[in-house]
């Protein structure tokens, strides 16, 4: 176990898959202040029942005692490696790092608050076999849990008109950029898909959206209809604190509309833009954040699709900044 760097894990997995049947499966379980939900994460990759993988534990300069607990699992588990990082990097470069040091032809990328069920990698690596090679990512449904680990919901409702929000599947990119319907910690990632990209743009304040914008451009999304992965709801989250006054992933949500904007090849797309603009446009102007506001109606504008509220709410942005 190394608790420094990862030094030799590529040539440590090449070994382990040599004689393996089924593709190896990376596992970068990343860390910040998880140190209540830990053990349960790292027991649950334990859990999985699909044995051909690399576990990559990285800990972002934690401040609550997880570096203990992460050593003590890496020294357990001498297969596992970890990397206690000196500096708070954030989710996107600290995952590249690990990316960039292992070999698995998929790749999960594991928040140590959420919760694997032992089934989710043998069932989507089973799922990807089946599909075609341009096919990069397969998603499922969650539980939602809370602190204590009690069931809150499903990520999907389910009635008799179908789930909500409403899965797509195949060519995605209009979809992503309108709506939210993507469990994130559902993911499994095909690395050619995540090789391609680049990984995660290292610039912004969050990963997922970006992700999936430059990702459903050029490969298909594919939706397992299971229950795979207990997602953790707590104050602490990233998804808990959007849109609040000098909101830092506002900002990014902004930049990623602009590379969208960039992408977008036929007008329905620049239509699909356009709704998630809008939506953003309105959270902006709720929560205060006037100058976000602002770049978004510009944004909206390219669209061609901006309205007479639009220009209203911008014009009021204009007014409460001055």
């Amino acid at each position: 176990m190394k608790a420094s760097g990862f030094g030799s894990f590529k040539a440590a997995a090449a070994e382990q898959g040599g004689a393996e049947s089924g593709p190896l499966v990376t596992v970068v379980a990343l860390c910040y202040n998880h140190a209540p939900f830990l053990p349960e994460a790292l027991d649950s990759i334990l859990a999985q029942t699909y044995p051909h993988l690399e576990v990559l534990l990285v800990d972002d300069a934690s401040t609550d005692g997880s570096a203990a607990i992460l050593r003590d699992y890496a020294a357990r588990n001498p297969t596992w490696q970890l990397r206690l990082l000196p500096e708070n990097l954030g989710n996107c470069r600290a995952f590249n790092l690990a990316l960039r040091e292992s070999s698995g032809e998929f790749v999960i990328d594991f928040a140590t608050d959420d919760v694997l069920l032992p089934e989710r990698i043998a069932q989507q690596v089973a799922c990807f076999q089946r599909l075609e090679p341009d096919y990069g990512v397969v998603f499922t449904d969650a539980e939602l849990i809370d602190e204590a680990s009690r069931l809150v919901r499903r990520h999907y409702r389910r009635d008799a008109a179908g789930l909500h929000p409403r899965p797509a599947a195949g060519w995605v990119f209009a979809d992503v950029l309108s709506r939210y319907f993507i469990s994130t910690p559902t993911m499994l990632m095909r690395r050619t898909t995540l090789e391609q990209l680049g990984g995660y743009d290292e610039t912004l304040a969050y990963e997922d959206f970006d992700f999936w914008v430059r990702a459903a451009r050029h490969w298909r999304f594919y939706f397992l209809d299971q229950v795979t992965t207990r997602k953790r709801l707590h104050p602490s989250s990233m998804s808990r604190r959007g849109y609040r006054p000098n909101d830092p992933f506002l900002a990014s949500t902004i930049r990623v509309c602009e590379k969208a904007l960039a992408l977008c090849r036929t007008p329905a797309e620049q239509a699909a833009l356009a709704v998630r603009l809008r939506w953003e446009l309105r959270q902006a102007v709720r929560w205060g954040n006037f100058r976000e506001a602002q770049a978004l109606y510009q944004l909206l504008r390219r669209t061609r699709a901006a309205g007479p509220l639009d220009w209203l709410l911008s014009r009021y942005a204009a007014l409460r900044r001055s």
